[in-house]
């Protein structure tokens, strides 16, 4: 029988040599394009989002949209959309388990395409960089799981958390891209670069008038100022998955390759 190679996690080993002893039969391989896995992890909350806004608005509209102000408002906040309401929290919450465990495969990635992209220089802030991301995606569950109805502080922390460091991550990224790289970016690099740029700079602008609206509705309860702070919210959160959807072109024509052994990218 020929030996075949095969990939695995440490590199390739012939078919004889797989499995000590186990059959070419007894084993599994699972094989999936990066860039599709990359699309997958971003649909995933994407659809549980809009999912959980539409259905707060028809199921749960006064509910949802009530502030302490008791104005009118056309939109709940996110925090009331995915946390108060079973349904919406059952959704969004199966929707990050799920995305949690390929958005820290892209991290470990991430830290290996660095290593070959970036200046030797650099390799301290891109490690910076991943451990930003890692932190952002636990904060992400955090906040999920401890909705703010059962536990603000947590809650809110958890929030804050997933906040700063997206916006740190979104920014160290682009900078290391941008000033550190070494290897010449190719054609699809480049556009993504260029997406990622302009997604961070709608990401900071819809930041920044979340908390002038926040502001103006706690001190002048101006009826719809909550939800135009509730959609500056939904843009934040939008540009932030449409920034990590990007891996798709930075990992454009590589493939994931999974069995028994462990886990290759090629």
């Amino acid at each position: 029988m020929t030996n075949k190679p095969v990939m695995i996690a440490s590199g390739y080993l012939p078919l004889s040599h797989r499995g000590r002893g186990l059959k070419a039969s007894d084993g599994w391989v699972l094989r999936l394009p990066i860039p599709s896995l990359a699309w997958l992890t971003c649909l995933l909350p994407l659809s549980s989002f809009v999912f959980c806004v539409v259905w707060s608005l028809i199921y749960n509209f006064e509910d949802s949209t009530f502030t302490h102000c008791k104005v009118p408002n056309f939109l709940p906040s996110i925090s009331a959309a995915i946390g108060n309401y079973k349904t919406q929290r059952l959704v969004w919450g199966a929707a990050i388990a799920v995305h949690a465990v390929p958005r820290f495969l892209f991290t470990s990635m991430y830290r290996k395409y660095y290593r070959d992209v970036l200046r030797n220089r650099a390799q301290r802030l891109a490690t910076l960089a991943c451990a930003l991301n890692i932190i952002e995606n636990i904060a992400l569950i955090g906040l999920t799981f401890i909705p703010s109805a059962y536990n603000y502080a947590i809650h809110e922390k958890c929030f804050m958390t997933f906040m700063v460091t997206s916006e740190l991550y979104m920014v160290l990224t682009c900078i290391l891209l941008t000033r550190y790289r070494e290897q010449p970016a190719d054609n699809v690099e480049n556009r993504s670069l260029r997406l990622k740029y302009q997604l961070l700079a709608i990401n900071m602008v819809s930041f920044a008038l979340a908390g002038y609206f926040f502001i103006r509705h706690n001190l002048h309860c101006e009826p719809g100022v909550y939800s135009l702070f509730a959609l500056c919210e939904y843009v934040v959160v939008l540009t932030n998955m449409a920034f990590h959807m990007t891996a798709s072109w930075d990992f454009h024509g590589r493939i994931v390759t999974v069995d028994q052994f462990g886990i290759d990218i090629s």
